[in-house]
């Protein structure tokens, strides 16, 4: 099985995950950073120093796959997450209309 990790500090927003399996959420983007076993990372792009902790992942040997959410208006956010390596970027509604099927757990 899969493991995620993600960052979504926004309370509503991680409430319509509970149906997805082995996710923990932690609470800063420093902790993305120091976690070891992930297989896929979910952050938030919209939040304060997650590009910074997208860009520390991606320079790792073996980088879990990032998948970032943002507002659909926010066109270079969401740019600037592609650059920096996430794997896939999402509008927000899109995201969370598709997490089951983002997030399935192999």
């Amino acid at each position: 099985m899969s493991s995620i990790l993600a960052f979504i500090p926004d309370l509503m927003d991680r409430s319509r995950l509970k149906g997805i399996q082995n996710i923990i959420f932690v609470t800063t983007p420093k902790e993305l950073e120091t976690a070891k076993s992930e297989d896929i990372v979910v952050v938030d792009l919209s939040r304060p120093f997650v590009m910074d902790a997208v860009a520390n992942i991606k320079g790792r040997d073996n980088p879990p796959r990032i998948i970032g959410f943002g507002s659909h208006v926010d066109k270079e956010v969401l740019a600037d997450a592609r650059r920096l390596g996430c794997n896939q970027v999402l509008a927000r509604s899109a995201f969370f209309t598709r997490s089951t099927e983002l997030l399935k757990t192999v």
